[in-house]
């Protein structure tokens, strides 16, 4: 396989690694093999049985996948943290979402809401429109998809895309309006560790230490996420 470590990534971090691959093949010759897929689809793959050598997830995700000896506990460590936010399509304005009754009207008006149906910030939303009381009226023309939800803000499907910030941050032709309020969320940790079943221990090992070095910060930063 040669100097080459596979990955396998929930999409809130697609973007910082995808830029962060060819700096860490400059440095170290070894290249970064990445497929990207919403958390719960990752944690069935790997329950089925396929084998890589670093998985991150969320530090829920993770913690399932140490506790069942799939992922090695001394390896893992938390790389970032994100909050769910809404987008709209370039141009449009921004509504107000600074607080619970300004994010409820939001919603609300929007013509249609697209968010995502198996990842992390799709089942806090769904959780969260419950709480809130509005889940029956939201999701009568909601727009349930999967991958990244700002995509339905091109093609005219919805006019709020709500996810993780660094995953709305992965499309062109949108702007971020901002998170969903703190005092309505607990920011998402992802986390990574080596994968037990991996012969590609010291590769891997030495991505890892990368992946939560400072050296990878100002990345994460354009990318819409933070250090834990």
């Amino acid at each position: 396989m040669g100097n080459v470590v596979r990955v396998l990534s929930t999409f809130a971090l697609k973007g910082a690694i995808e830029r962060l691959a060819g700096q860490y093949q400059t440095t170290t010759e070894t290249r970064i093999a990445a497929d990207f897929a919403p958390t719960l689809a990752l944690l069935k793959r790997l329950r089925e049985g396929e084998v890589t050598d670093v998985v991150i997830l969320t530090r829920e995700g993770l913690d399932e996948l140490r506790a069942a000896g799939i992922v090695v506990a001394a390896s893992c460590v938390d790389l970032a943290r994100s909050y769910v936010g809404l987008a709209v399509k370039a141009g449009h304005p921004h509504p107000d979402i600074a607080t619970e009754v300004s994010l409820r009207k939001a919603l609300l008006n929007a013509r249609s809401v697209a968010y995502g149906r198996i990842g992390a910030s799709g089942i806090f939303f769904a959780k969260l429109i419950e709480r809130m009381g509005i889940a029956a009226e939201i999701n009568a023309k909601a727009t349930v998809t999967s991958g990244l939800t700002a995509e339905r803000l091109i093609t005219g499907e919805a006019d709020l895309a709500v996810q993780q910030i660094s995953e709305l941050k992965q499309v062109g032709g949108i702007e971020v309006v901002g998170p969903i309020p703190h005092s309505l969320q607990t920011p998402g940790v992802f986390s990574a560790g080596r994968m037990a079943a991996s012969d590609r221990i010291a590769p891997a090992e030495r991505l890892l230490k990368f992946l939560a070095s400072q050296e990878v910060v100002p990345v994460l930063r354009e990318c819409g996420l933070e250090q834990p």
